[in-house]
Protein backbone atom coordinates (compact mmCIF):
# COMPACT_ATOMS: atom_id res chain seq x y z
CA UNK A 1 0.00 0.00 0.00
CA UNK A 2 1.05 3.37 -0.54
CA UNK A 3 0.17 6.72 1.35
CA UNK A 4 0.21 10.28 -0.03
CA UNK A 5 2.36 12.21 2.05
CA UNK A 6 1.33 15.32 2.33
CA UNK A 7 3.53 18.82 2.76
CA UNK A 8 3.11 19.65 6.33
CA UNK A 9 1.72 23.34 6.38
CA UNK A 10 4.29 25.67 8.51
CA UNK A 11 1.89 28.10 10.43
CA UNK A 12 2.89 31.57 11.35
CA UNK A 13 4.72 31.52 14.50
CA UNK A 14 6.08 34.83 14.09
CA UNK A 15 5.71 36.83 17.78
CA UNK A 16 2.22 38.97 17.49
CA UNK A 17 2.96 42.72 17.57
CA UNK A 18 1.28 45.46 20.23
CA UNK A 19 2.02 48.69 18.97
CA UNK A 20 1.28 52.06 20.81
CA UNK A 21 0.37 55.47 19.43
CA UNK A 22 -1.75 58.42 19.87
CA UNK A 23 -4.96 59.72 18.02
CA UNK A 24 -6.35 62.75 17.64
CA UNK A 25 -10.15 62.54 18.05
CA UNK A 26 -11.66 66.19 17.68
CA UNK A 27 -9.51 68.41 20.16
CA UNK A 28 -8.57 64.90 22.55
CA UNK A 29 -5.31 63.14 22.24
CA UNK A 30 -5.85 59.87 23.23
CA UNK A 31 -4.15 56.52 23.32
CA UNK A 32 -4.15 53.89 21.37
CA UNK A 33 -2.80 50.69 21.51
CA UNK A 34 -3.18 48.19 18.22
CA UNK A 35 -2.78 44.63 18.95
CA UNK A 36 -2.91 41.64 16.39
CA UNK A 37 -4.52 38.39 16.94
CA UNK A 38 -4.92 35.41 15.32
CA UNK A 39 -8.17 34.62 15.54
CA UNK A 40 -9.44 38.12 14.48
CA UNK A 41 -11.52 38.32 10.98
CA UNK A 42 -11.94 41.85 11.02
CA UNK A 43 -11.13 45.09 12.87
CA UNK A 44 -12.69 45.50 16.06
CA UNK A 45 -12.48 49.02 17.83
CA UNK A 46 -13.34 49.90 21.75
CA UNK A 47 -13.15 52.64 24.08
CA UNK A 48 -11.73 51.97 27.34
CA UNK A 49 -13.53 51.94 30.29
CA UNK A 50 -13.74 55.64 31.01
CA UNK A 51 -13.12 56.99 27.61
CA UNK A 52 -9.61 57.87 28.07
CA UNK A 53 -7.88 55.26 26.15
CA UNK A 54 -8.55 53.23 22.94
CA UNK A 55 -7.78 49.71 21.80
CA UNK A 56 -7.95 48.38 18.20
CA UNK A 57 -7.42 44.63 17.78
CA UNK A 58 -6.63 43.15 14.01
CA UNK A 59 -5.78 40.38 11.80
CA UNK A 60 -2.38 39.08 11.78
CA UNK A 61 -0.58 40.92 8.73
CA UNK A 62 -2.99 43.87 7.95
CA UNK A 63 -1.22 46.61 6.42
CA UNK A 64 -0.68 49.59 7.92
CA UNK A 65 -2.87 51.73 5.16
CA UNK A 66 -5.92 49.90 5.92
CA UNK A 67 -5.32 50.68 9.89
CA UNK A 68 -5.31 54.27 9.08
CA UNK A 69 -8.26 54.39 6.92
CA UNK A 70 -10.28 52.31 9.02
CA UNK A 71 -9.55 54.82 11.92
CA UNK A 72 -10.26 57.78 9.66
CA UNK A 73 -13.96 56.39 8.82
CA UNK A 74 -14.60 55.94 12.72
CA UNK A 75 -13.69 59.66 13.49
CA UNK A 76 -17.61 60.58 13.38
CA UNK A 77 -18.34 57.11 15.56
CA UNK A 78 -15.35 57.69 18.32
CA UNK A 79 -16.32 61.90 18.72
CA UNK A 80 -20.05 60.79 19.31
CA UNK A 81 -19.55 58.41 21.69
CA UNK A 82 -16.27 60.16 23.36
CA UNK A 83 -18.92 63.33 24.09
CA UNK A 84 -19.87 61.95 27.04
CA UNK A 85 -16.91 61.95 28.80
CA UNK A 86 -16.21 64.96 30.26
CA UNK A 87 -12.90 66.65 29.73
CA UNK A 88 -13.54 68.66 33.13
CA UNK A 89 -12.65 66.88 35.95
CA UNK A 90 -15.10 67.24 38.95
CA UNK A 91 -12.53 65.74 41.58
CA UNK A 92 -12.10 69.17 43.12
CA UNK A 93 -13.24 71.94 45.86
CA UNK A 94 -16.84 72.87 44.49
CA UNK A 95 -16.69 69.97 41.94
CA UNK A 96 -18.91 67.31 42.97
CA UNK A 97 -18.82 62.84 43.38
CA UNK A 98 -21.74 60.64 43.59
CA UNK A 99 -22.33 58.64 47.47
CA UNK A 100 -24.67 55.73 46.41
CA UNK A 101 -26.59 57.83 43.49
CA UNK A 102 -26.38 61.62 45.12
CA UNK A 103 -24.42 64.37 43.79
CA UNK A 104 -22.31 65.72 46.36
CA UNK A 105 -20.61 68.97 46.38
CA UNK A 106 -17.25 68.37 47.78
CA UNK A 107 -16.44 71.26 50.29
CA UNK A 108 -12.24 71.62 51.68
CA UNK A 109 -12.44 72.23 54.76
CA UNK A 110 -9.00 73.87 55.05
CA UNK A 111 -8.05 71.84 57.83
CA UNK A 112 -5.67 69.99 58.16
CA UNK A 113 -6.83 67.28 60.45
CA UNK A 114 -10.25 65.82 60.23
CA UNK A 115 -12.24 63.05 58.86
CA UNK A 116 -13.65 63.04 55.12
CA UNK A 117 -17.12 62.73 55.94
CA UNK A 118 -21.20 63.12 53.84
CA UNK A 119 -22.85 65.66 55.81
CA UNK A 120 -26.32 67.65 54.68
CA UNK A 121 -25.76 71.65 54.90
CA UNK A 122 -28.98 73.23 54.12
CA UNK A 123 -30.97 70.93 52.63
CA UNK A 124 -27.91 69.46 49.93
CA UNK A 125 -25.59 66.73 50.37
CA UNK A 126 -22.10 68.06 50.56
CA UNK A 127 -18.46 65.63 51.16
CA UNK A 128 -16.39 67.37 53.63
CA UNK A 129 -13.07 66.55 52.95
CA UNK A 130 -10.10 67.85 55.31
CA UNK A 131 -5.80 67.80 54.83
CA UNK A 132 -3.99 69.14 51.88
CA UNK A 133 -6.09 70.21 49.03
CA UNK A 134 -3.20 68.36 47.40
CA UNK A 135 -4.42 65.46 48.23
CA UNK A 136 -8.17 66.25 48.36
CA UNK A 137 -8.54 62.90 45.35
CA UNK A 138 -6.47 60.59 47.10
CA UNK A 139 -8.60 61.33 50.31
CA UNK A 140 -12.34 61.13 48.79
CA UNK A 141 -11.23 57.63 46.90
CA UNK A 142 -10.12 56.34 50.45
CA UNK A 143 -13.57 57.47 51.65
CA UNK A 144 -14.94 56.00 48.84
CA UNK A 145 -13.47 52.73 49.12
CA UNK A 146 -13.94 52.42 52.93
CA UNK A 147 -17.77 52.99 52.32
CA UNK A 148 -17.82 50.00 49.25
CA UNK A 149 -16.42 47.99 51.42
CA UNK A 150 -19.11 48.59 54.41
CA UNK A 151 -21.85 48.53 51.69
CA UNK A 152 -20.65 44.90 49.78
CA UNK A 153 -19.66 43.52 52.50
CA UNK A 154 -23.45 43.78 54.18
CA UNK A 155 -25.25 42.87 50.88
CA UNK A 156 -22.89 40.11 50.45
CA UNK A 157 -22.77 38.37 53.31
CA UNK A 158 -27.15 38.49 52.81
CA UNK A 159 -26.70 37.24 49.76
CA UNK A 160 -24.43 34.34 50.60
CA UNK A 161 -26.81 33.47 53.49
CA UNK A 162 -29.30 33.02 50.80
CA UNK A 163 -27.36 30.59 48.25
CA UNK A 164 -25.64 28.97 51.53
CA UNK A 165 -22.48 29.47 50.64
CA UNK A 166 -19.33 30.80 52.62
CA UNK A 167 -17.25 34.27 51.68
CA UNK A 168 -13.82 33.47 52.41
CA UNK A 169 -12.82 36.94 51.54
CA UNK A 170 -14.10 40.14 50.04
CA UNK A 171 -11.84 42.54 49.08
CA UNK A 172 -11.99 46.13 46.84
CA UNK A 173 -9.54 46.99 43.75
CA UNK A 174 -10.04 49.70 41.51
CA UNK A 175 -10.19 47.40 37.96
CA UNK A 176 -11.63 48.91 34.95
CA UNK A 177 -12.04 45.56 32.97
CA UNK A 178 -14.62 44.13 35.37
CA UNK A 179 -16.93 45.28 37.79
CA UNK A 180 -16.15 42.54 40.28
CA UNK A 181 -15.10 38.39 40.29
CA UNK A 182 -15.35 35.44 42.30
CA UNK A 183 -12.43 33.01 43.01
CA UNK A 184 -13.17 28.77 43.10
CA UNK A 185 -12.35 29.10 46.55
CA UNK A 186 -14.85 32.00 47.67
CA UNK A 187 -12.76 35.22 47.77
CA UNK A 188 -14.62 37.79 46.20
CA UNK A 189 -13.32 41.14 45.14
CA UNK A 190 -15.39 44.33 43.60
CA UNK A 191 -14.31 47.72 42.10
CA UNK A 192 -15.38 50.50 44.69
CA UNK A 193 -16.11 52.81 42.26
CA UNK A 194 -19.39 50.71 42.35
CA UNK A 195 -20.42 53.22 45.73
CA UNK A 196 -21.10 56.23 43.58
CA UNK A 197 -23.68 54.26 41.51
CA UNK A 198 -27.60 53.75 43.03
CA UNK A 199 -28.10 51.03 45.32
CA UNK A 200 -29.76 48.50 43.37
CA UNK A 201 -26.84 48.57 41.29
CA UNK A 202 -24.30 48.13 44.56
CA UNK A 203 -26.84 45.09 45.63
CA UNK A 204 -27.44 44.10 42.14
CA UNK A 205 -22.95 43.51 41.90
CA UNK A 206 -23.09 41.87 45.38
CA UNK A 207 -25.78 39.30 44.08
CA UNK A 208 -23.99 38.75 40.56
CA UNK A 209 -21.08 37.59 42.85
CA UNK A 210 -22.33 35.92 45.56
CA UNK A 211 -24.25 33.64 42.57
CA UNK A 212 -20.95 32.56 41.65
CA UNK A 213 -20.45 30.88 44.88
CA UNK A 214 -22.93 28.55 43.13
CA UNK A 215 -22.56 29.10 39.81
CA UNK A 216 -19.48 29.72 38.22
CA UNK A 217 -20.50 30.27 34.93
CA UNK A 218 -23.19 32.76 33.17
CA UNK A 219 -25.52 30.21 31.84
CA UNK A 220 -29.37 30.02 32.40
CA UNK A 221 -29.07 28.65 35.87
CA UNK A 222 -26.78 31.49 37.09
CA UNK A 223 -29.20 34.32 35.44
CA UNK A 224 -32.39 32.82 37.41
CA UNK A 225 -30.34 32.52 40.91
CA UNK A 226 -29.12 36.27 40.42
CA UNK A 227 -32.21 37.90 39.63
CA UNK A 228 -33.64 35.45 42.49
CA UNK A 229 -31.45 37.52 44.57
CA UNK A 230 -31.60 40.67 43.42
CA UNK A 231 -35.53 41.04 41.32
CA UNK A 232 -34.25 44.14 40.34
CA UNK A 233 -31.17 42.91 38.27
CA UNK A 234 -32.28 43.93 34.99
CA UNK A 235 -32.45 47.83 36.10
CA UNK A 236 -29.23 47.55 37.27
CA UNK A 237 -27.39 46.16 34.04
CA UNK A 238 -28.72 48.87 32.60
CA UNK A 239 -27.80 51.71 34.77
CA UNK A 240 -24.21 50.29 34.72
CA UNK A 241 -24.56 49.71 30.56
CA UNK A 242 -25.06 53.23 30.21
CA UNK A 243 -23.26 55.16 33.20
CA UNK A 244 -20.50 52.31 34.33
CA UNK A 245 -18.03 54.35 32.12
CA UNK A 246 -18.34 57.54 33.67
CA UNK A 247 -18.04 56.46 37.00
CA UNK A 248 -14.50 54.83 35.49
CA UNK A 249 -13.55 58.26 33.81
CA UNK A 250 -12.94 60.16 37.31
CA UNK A 251 -9.56 60.98 38.15
CA UNK A 252 -8.80 60.56 41.78
CA UNK A 253 -5.12 60.96 41.46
Amino acid sequence: MFALLKKPVRKNTRPLETTKRALAVGDRMLPLTVRENRRATRITLRIEPGGKALALTIPVGLREYEIEDFLDRHQGWLATRLSKFSTDNPIRPGGSVSLRGVSHRIEHTGSLRGLTEAVVVDGKPVLRVSGMEDHLGRRISAFLKKEARRDLELLAARHAAAVRKPIQSVSMKDTRSRWGSCSWDGNLSFSWRIVMAPPVVIDYLAAHEVAHLREMNHGPKFWALCHELCPRMEEARKWLKQHGSQLHALDFS
